[in-house]
């Protein structure tokens, strides 16, 4: 069991309040409050709770004293979710991981910071999985698969052993990679496509087998540039 900590959740949309009722009910530590930009920041309380300004997350809740956990989702290819983890850290705060009591965990999986494993998930034998990597409900990740970081895994996907899926990509529901493929970074899985071989650098792939379409991954999630 983790040792609690009491936990500040950047972010106050559904992806905050469902890491708020996973991380209260699914977890020892404890909830203390939410962050979020001041530009977007309708509220004062969110179940009961202060909802501060990011902008001075430090002085309402110190990282000496705290922790972390970004609760956004895929945003912008998850360039979102990075940006404001890569903040906190630069804040001084160590970021909770959420693995629900309900998932399949090998006792030699290891997992980044910021992340959050969903009920029934399978992780078998030498998985890793990185920091900021989101893993919905009902996914297979099978032996000696690497996931890296900043990923978003949506639910029933199927990860064969061996596959080693790049930085930042987004893997829709239902898709399936076969044994010992890699998937390049920033590339975005469609629903049901089916991966047979190596894909390339910021494709979007669907379809059975999975065909790269002509406009790449940055131009579907709205990614500029310069955010790469």
């Amino acid at each position: 069991m983790d040792k609690p900590s009491r936990i500040v959740i950047v972010g106050a949309g559904e992806q905050a309040e469902i890491a708020c009722e996973y991380f209260t009910h699914d977890s020892p530590h404890e909830v203390v409050g939410f962050a979020v930009d001041a530009d977007y920041r309708d509220r004062d309380e969110l179940f009961g709770l202060p909802v501060v300004d990011f902008e001075r997350i430090a002085e309402s809740f110190p990282p000496a004293e705290y922790r972390a956990f970004v609760a956004i989702s895929s945003t912008q290819l998850n360039r979102v979710r990075t940006r404001l983890y890569r903040e906190v850290k630069r804040l001084g705060y160590t970021c909770e991981t959420y693995v629900s009591s309900h998932a399949f965990v090998w006792r030699d999986v290891e997992i980044g910071e910021n992340s959050f494993i969903f009920e029934s998930n399978v992780l078998q034998y030498g998985v890793t999985v990185g920091d900021n990597v989101i893993l919905w409900s009902g996914n297979h990740v099978g032996h000696q698969t690497s996931i890296a970081d900043n990923c978003f895994v949506a639910s029933h996907v199927v990860i064969s052993g061996f596959c080693k899926i790049g930085e930042s990509c987004f893997l829709g529901v239902n898709s399936c990679f076969a044994e010992e493929l890699s998937v390049a970074a920033d590339c975005v899985i469609g629903a049901g496509a089916v991966v047979v071989k190596d894909t390339e650098p910021k494709g979007v792939y669907v379809g059975n087998p999975a065909r790269r379409l002509d406009h790449d991954s940055f131009a579907a999630f709205r990614v500029e540039e310069n955010e790469g």
